[in-house]
């Protein structure tokens, strides 16, 4: 008997960090196909070197009909148009060719992130929270989720929040540059470690396939919202930095979009953190990291 016939099939529309991970966890149990821009081989996992945007591309590939689509897409420019390729395109020609070739995957998961809420003034927010994005990003992602959410497909809209992790090391930096935040006012930080961000996509996938019992909208954060200053001021402390080397800069614009976000529904679907809170997660970077000073 051929087992790889038995495996469902999961698609993986951009093929970066976050789906890297995802596909490590999954890869003994699911058929894996990722695509990607540019060529690159993967032990155990067909990856396809092909544009998202692209309907012929793409139509050649949902031809396969997938069990599974998880969107995580990556700009290849960081401005307004990049955006809409990235996302708004790219999930309007995936529903487009779906449709063309009579696809009805059981899933789609896309990956959206917390910058769809406009809140700034230190509230707590939820799924329920209202989205009035103050950044041309997330009005691009709040447009691609209302694509999938407003289309015939079962579909799961995970928003993530500060993404950190080894090779995501960019506080770590900004710390050993000297670079500390402003005490008052607080500047609440939210984030989640790239490994757990793994975990939240299988973990989803999981529910789903055991009893189809997962929310159309996830807010996928640490346990822990905390301000910026106590998390450089930790960090300074971690690497040796002293605390008169740090010079706190006002952070203008950064202020504008303070905010707490809660996992509370993410918790009670039964996900358990890796990294509960930043002093876990970057613990774990630290220790894999050479850090020069």
């Amino acid at each position: 008997m051929n087992l790889q016939t038995d495996k469902k099939k999961l698609l993986l529309l951009g093929f970066g960090d976050i789906a890297k991970r995802l596909a490590n966890r999954l890869i003994d149990d699911y058929e894996i196909t990722g695509v990607r821009r540019r060529p690159e081989s993967y032990p155990g996992i067909t990856v396809i070197q092909g544009d998202c945007g692209d309907e012929s591309s793409i139509d050649n590939i949902t031809k396969e009909h997938y069990d599974f689509i998880v969107i995580t897409m990556t700009p290849s420019d960081m401005n307004d148009e990049g955006y809409r390729q990235a996302y708004v395109n790219t999930t309007q020609v995936l529903l487009t060719s779906l449709s063309r070739n009579h696809a009805n995957p059981e899933l789609i998961v896309f990956v959206s992130s917390s910058s769809v809420y406009g809140q700034s003034n230190n509230e707590w927010i939820d799924e329920a929270s209202e989205t009035l994005p103050n950044s041309y990003s997330g009005r691009r992602l709040l447009e691609a989720e209302n694509l999938l959410i407003n289309s015939n497909y079962n579909s799961c809209i995970v928003r993530f929040s500060g993404i950190y992790g080894l090779g995501r090391q960019r506080l770590i930096e900004q710390v050993i540059a000297g670079s500390g935040a402003e005490k008052e006012p607080v500047v609440y930080s939210n984030r989640i470690h790239s490994d757990d961000c793994a975990g939240v996509l299988q973990h989803i996938i999981a529910r789903y396939r055991q009893d189809k019992k997962i929310e159309p909208i996830y807010l996928a954060t640490d346990c822990e919202p905390s301000p910026l200053y106590d998390v450089k001021k930790w960090l300074a402390q971690q690497l040796g930095v002293a605390k008169g080397q740090l010079e706190a800069k006002p952070l203008g614009r950064s202020l504008r979009s303070s905010k707490r976000c809660s996992n509370k529904k993410l918790l009670d679907s039964g996900y358990t953190f890796l990294y509960p809170t930043f002093k876990e997660g970057y613990k774990m970077v630290l220790d894999n990291i050479e850090v020069s000073k």
